[in-house]
């Protein structure tokens, strides 16, 4: 009886031992699951902060390419469909032999689906002492395919503007106002109505330089029936990669202008300087270029300086990352 007594103690133990086994095992696991579970909470954490603001895409294009201006000088592929683009344009010109010339123009833009886009523009002038409205325009603009379907993404651009005020000054050459008479030039002569003609290219490479060209042709369709050609091109890099806050980079703009009594001699304009782009958000942007003349018949200073803003549209948001991670 002894003997059997000692077993069942004996057995008895070994159960509370393997009891209490259990238990700290259980408790083990419960710390390890909770550490696992903090740990995956806090690597979860870094990918929603990398992903940054929603910014609506045009046909697959990145955000910077979908904002209808692209530069001061230059216009790039399309907006979204449903998106509207606004925006306020200052160009002021210091050219030998008079007085500088100051624009403004509004401009109102709409997406539409397939690769449409329409807007209007409004423009001001005020020039010696005068200020009138110059100009009003129609425009529309057509992508030929979804973004990167084609090299350089063509997009044609078309422009009838109506002449609402009179020719301030000599749209040729800086010339010294005696060779105009001795009143000077002429300001009573309306301003004609025009049409433009634009080939938009556009296209991101290595992931960080952005580029655009606009080639365009305007005819004048009365008066001197002026006629104006040329290029426009804007490279630009982000500085600031989150959101792509600020980017700097190079503009040019070559002008050829002739009119019926010149068409041999045209009065031919190169201007180069650096261009400045600030997003303070998602929707809004500051462009600013201080160009410089090239020749003794350029503007020895054309300030571009665009105020835009962005509104919705976009079948789908792409969070804008930078640039040099667009396409990992």
């Amino acid at each position: 009886m002894k003997t059997d007594t000692g077993k069942s103690t004996t057995t008895t133990g070994s159960a509370d031992d393997a009891s209490k086994s259990a238990k700290s095992s259980k408790k083990k696991l419960t710390a390890t699951t909770k550490s696992s579970t903090k740990t995956t909470s806090i690597s979860v954490e870094p990918t929603l902060v990398v992903r940054g603001q929603p910014v609506a895409s045009a046909y697959g294009a990145p955000p910077s390419f979908s904002q209808s201006r692209f530069g001061p000088l230059t216009n790039a592929y399309v907006l979204p469909s449903g998106s509207i683009y606004t925006s306020v344009i200052y160009e002021g010109d210091a050219v030998h032999f008079r007085k500088p010339d100051h624009n403004f123009t509004q401009e109102l833009e709409i997406g539409l689906p397939y690769r449409f886009n329409v807007a209007l523009e409004t423009s001001v002038e005020a020039f010696s002492g005068t200020v009138q409205d110059s100009s009003f325009s129609l425009e529309a603009r057509y992508a030929f395919a979804d973004w990167d379907k084609i090299p350089l993404n063509p997009t044609l651009f078309s422009e009838f503007k109506f002449g609402i005020g009179d020719i301030l000054h000599d749209e040729g050459a800086p010339t010294p106002p005696r060779r105009f008479g001795p009143g000077g030039f002429d300001m009573n002569q309306s301003l004609p109505d025009s049409s433009e003609v634009r080939l938009l290219l556009s296209e991101e490479f290595f992931g960080r330089i952005e580029w655009a060209l606009n080639t365009f042709f305007e005819q004048e369709l009365g008066g001197d029936r002026g006629r104006e050609w040329g290029l426009a091109q804007t490279v630009v890099t982000p500085v600031l990669l989150p959101n792509e806050a600020l980017k700097v980079g190079v503009e040019t703009l070559f002008r050829s202008f002739s009119d019926k009594t010149s068409r041999g001699t045209p009065y031919n304009s190169v201007v180069i300087g650096p261009t400045i782009g600030w997003k303070p958000t998602r929707n809004i942007r500051f462009d600013v270029s201080p160009l410089i003349g090239v020749n003794d018949k350029s503007p020895q200073i054309e300030m571009f300086a665009v105020f835009s803003v962005l509104f919705g549209g976009g079948e789908s948001h792409e969070s804008e990352a930078p640039a040099s991670t667009r396409n990992r």
